[in-house]
């Protein structure tokens, strides 16, 4: 029977991951982090990650091939960070067969309907899987606390006291994180942090490059307008939900190769502390064994 990976042995797992980006797990951030820029000493980063990414193969196969555990990778940032090109780049050499993409949108009618967590919940990875989740539940604590408005298609117009719900979201975050550890599930999370004037630049080049100008939309602008309060969001939900067991990384998104070496370090890092191993192969009589190769070897021969 396979033994569940507790919080506590999760806790071991993350310990392992040597990051300077690791939020603290103490609650006591009194601001988001400021830091945007790659470290000057970062070296040739599109060489690092490269090695980075294919260290993860060995693992994913073993990954795949136990099922006892699965992964679960969360990308949150604001737009113009460049979570869809880190997604790119980080799984290029990964097998695809195992690794679920999960893009989470503005939400549906249908998903109103439900709590908060349900429609990430429908696309959690299995055992032996890797999910990937670009945006998440935490657009409920970010997004959502910074228009409140939103709440009025969630609550039909009748949203509960703001001193009542993001606690009991937090809470629920907490709890549902704790509970995916405790069910075999690695979770990481990634906070892509780009600058005010690097998201400018690169919402310009949007608007000024033919091939990009799809990306572009005013609702982007109008949301960097209230970057303040997304700041405040993110300082709350850094303190609220970073931990041991699901910790968060707050990377540096100005240098795009600097920010995807570093998320595939960290997944390799990770994943390499997992006690992944081989499933135990069949035990065959070795007559049985000797019976089988001749069976083989004439159908190679074609007899």
């Amino acid at each position: 029977m396979m033994a569940a990976l507790s919080p506590s042995h999760l806790e071991q797992v993350i310990q392992a991951v040597r990051s300077p980006w690791l939020v603290p797990f103490d609650g006591k951030l009194s601001e988001a982090p400021q830091n945007f820029g790659a470290p000057p000493d970062a070296g040739d980063c599109k060489d690092l990650l490269e090695n980075a990414r294919k260290a993860i193969r060995p693992f994913q196969r073993k990954l795949y091939a136990a099922k006892q555990y699965s992964v679960l990778l969360v990308f949150q940032a604001l737009d113009a960070a460049g979570k869809d090109g880190a997604i790119r780049e980080v799984f290029e050499d990964l097998d695809p067969v195992n690794v679920q993409i999960s893009a989470f949108k503005r939400p549906t009618e249908r998903e109103l309907r439900h709590d908060f967590l349900w429609r990430t919940t429908r696309k959690l990875p299995e055992r032996g899987e890797i999910g990937v989740f670009n945006r998440s539940y935490y657009e409920e604590v970010l997004t959502v606390r910074v228009h409140p408005e939103f709440l009025d298609g969630q609550y039909a117009g009748d949203p509960p006291d703001a001193a009542a719900l993001w606690p009991a979201r937090y809470r629920a975050i907490r709890e549902h994180e704790k509970h995916l550890a405790a069910a075999n599930t690695l979770v990481l999370k990634f906070w892509l942090n780009v600058s005010p004037a690097t998201q400018a630049r690169r919402f310009l080049e949007r608007l000024d490059t033919p091939e990009k100008r799809w990306k572009f939309s005013m609702g982007d602008i109008r949301e960097s307008k209230v970057r303040t309060d997304y700041d405040q969001a993110v300082m709350h939900m850094f303190n609220e939900t970073s931990r041991p067991w699901a910790p968060w990384f707050c990377i540096p998104a100005d240098d795009r190769w600097y920010l995807r070496w570093q998320i595939a370090d960290i997944v390799n890092q990770a994943m390499a502390a997992l006690p992944l191993d081989y499933p135990e192969p069949e035990e065959i009589p070795a007559e049985r064994t000797s019976e089988v190769r001749a069976l083989l070897k004439s159908r190679i021969e074609g007899s």
